[in-house]
């Protein structure tokens, strides 16, 4: 007991203040975030519309993300990500109010897409100050302590979520989000010292130096196609596996809300310590073609599993050790591999990445559950993820001759 909190002790030590600036406004703004998680249900169950125009005003989500990603990308190699950060919590936060006063697929199609678009301006801009306010030695730790943030946030966030819209109902979800949100934002600007940003040397030859791009970079190119493909089979945990677990195994919100607060959990719960044990592993695709692996094992468990809770918890469990393998090491490849002055590009296009999971994740999940059934879907995704995995298998190949 003693070595493991010792080990505790060491996976939070030697990270900078600001690190954990950035951590806690992560935290804030992650307990309220239920709007990605509810917002399909909130459309069935409530609207009434069907699971078919959940998904597609949820896609309209992840287009939302990609442009935002693109755009926070190119601002944050051109100007202060303190006031990019700051920016795209405050904006996002107003944004999401106007969901109490839309009912039409259209609105809210409208909102989602805006309040994407303003959210994922602060990817990037965050993404760099991790960047800044780590060094190589410690920089997967501090992408962990991030995501530690965000997933103590995303274990209370779902939870309550639940309870918020079985009780009280969803529109309050909506209220509470924002209000998170803004409170991160005034967390940074209080406490995170404007004047560093503010003094981080540039320079602007390596932004007109074409060469230095990310698109041009083959290897990495791959690796964001990759992700993608991760990303579209993982975020089905947000995208259809709720309707699965409404609609086949009865579950009501809470219930779900408690399940998807389990990942966030297992991830505060083991994924530091964890990463102060490989940080100094270099070969950080091993622990990429870990995580993918896991994916298609998690989809077995939920098509042999009966809609059994049993099956349920296993699913949640092996879907939060592909989190922690993959995620951590994949910003970490994503941050490492440029220029100081490309951070910002090579960030937005792992973001993008994700924008673009987010897109296909509902359109194929809920798209082919809602015409063919959950069982196809899950044989699908089986499918997608194992490329996935052979694919990482072969780029981690290939990165390690190059060493």
């Amino acid at each position: 007991m003693i070595a493991l909190l010792n080990l505790y002790k060491q996976s939070f030590s030697n990270l900078q203040r600001n690190i954990w600036v950035l951590s806690l406004a992560m935290f804030v703004n992650r307990s309220g975030s239920m709007v990605l998680l509810f917002t399909s249900l909130y459309m069935t169950n409530e609207l009434h519309f069907s699971m078919g125009d959940a998904g597609v005003v949820m896609s309209l989500y992840g287009i939302g993300s990609v442009l935002g990603s693109y755009l926070g990308g190119w601002l944050t190699d051109r100007y202060s990500y303190f006031n990019i950060m700051i920016g795209a919590l405050l904006s996002s936060g107003l944004i999401l109010l106007f969901l109490l006063m839309v009912h039409s697929m259209v609105g809210i199609a409208i909102i989602i897409f805006m309040y994407a678009l303003t959210s994922d301006l602060f990817r990037p801009a965050n993404s760099k100050a991790i960047a800044v306010y780590s060094d190589a030695k410690n920089r997967t730790r501090s992408v962990s302590l991030v995501r530690l943030a965000v997933n103590l946030g995303f274990t209370a966030g779902p939870a309550v979520g639940g309870f918020v819209a079985l009780y009280l109902g969803y529109k309050w979800l909506f209220v509470i989000d924002a209000i998170t949100t803004m409170g991160a934002a005034a967390l940074l600007y209080f406490y995170l010292p404007r004047k560093h940003v503010e003094t981080v040397p540039r320079n602007p030859a390596i932004l007109k130096d074409s060469s230095t791009s990310a698109y041009r970079d083959v290897t990495y190119l791959i690796f964001i196609f990759l992700v993608s493909l991760w990303g579209t089979c993982f975020f089905q945990i947000f995208a259809s596996i709720p309707q699965y677990f409404s609609k086949v195994c009865n579950y009501d919100e809470g219930t779900i809300g408690l399940l998807l607060a389990l990942n966030g959990f297992l991830v505060v719960l083991i994924e530091m310590p964890l990463m102060m044990k490989l940080e100094s592993k270099t070969n950080i695709f091993t622990f990429i073609r870990i995580g993918a692996l896991l994916l298609p094992v998690s989809f077995l468990v939920l098509f042999f599993g009966k809609a059994m809770m049993i099956w349920a918890i296993l699913y949640t469990v092996i879907i939060t050790f592909s989190e922690i393998f993959a995620m951590p090491f994949m910003m970490n490849f994503a941050l490492s591999r440029p220029h100081a002055e490309r951070q910002g590009q090579y960030a937005a296009l792992y973001s993008i990445s994700f924008g673009i999971s987010n897109i296909a994740a509902p359109l194929i999940g809920l798209g082919i559950a809602n015409k063919y059934g959950f069982n196809m879907m899950f044989l699908f995704l089986l499918f997608i993820s194992m490329l996935t995995f052979i694919g990482f298998t072969l780029m981690g190949k290939a990165e390690l001759k190059k060493v």
